[in-house]
């Protein structure tokens, strides 16, 4: 195993893996035909939201996270098909 596969994360790092992992969960319960602008929505989301804060800022990410959770519900409403970036 290399050293990157036996690293263990921190709480931090697990909860927005957790999250990051539910929202594109989440995105493959849309209709077929939006779920590609879905996936892009989530991983842009989480792709800006990166450049924007420094890696270390604990309570920068820790409110993000709670964020995060808020849209993730949002997400999993049945009643929004379509998202555009």
């Amino acid at each position: 195993m290399s050293a990157a596969a036996t690293r263990r994360l921190s709480g931090l790092q697990r909860d927005v893996l957790h999250l990051y992992r539910a929202s594109l969960r989440a995105a493959r319960t849309k209709p077929a035909e939006y779920r590609a602008n879905w996936t892009t929505f989530v991983q842009h989301e989480f792709r800006k939201t990166m450049d924007m804060h420094a890696v270390r800022d604990a309570h920068a990410i820790e409110h993000l996270v709670r964020v995060g959770r808020r849209r993730l519900e949002t997400l999993r409403n049945p009643a929004i098909k379509n998202v555009h970036t």
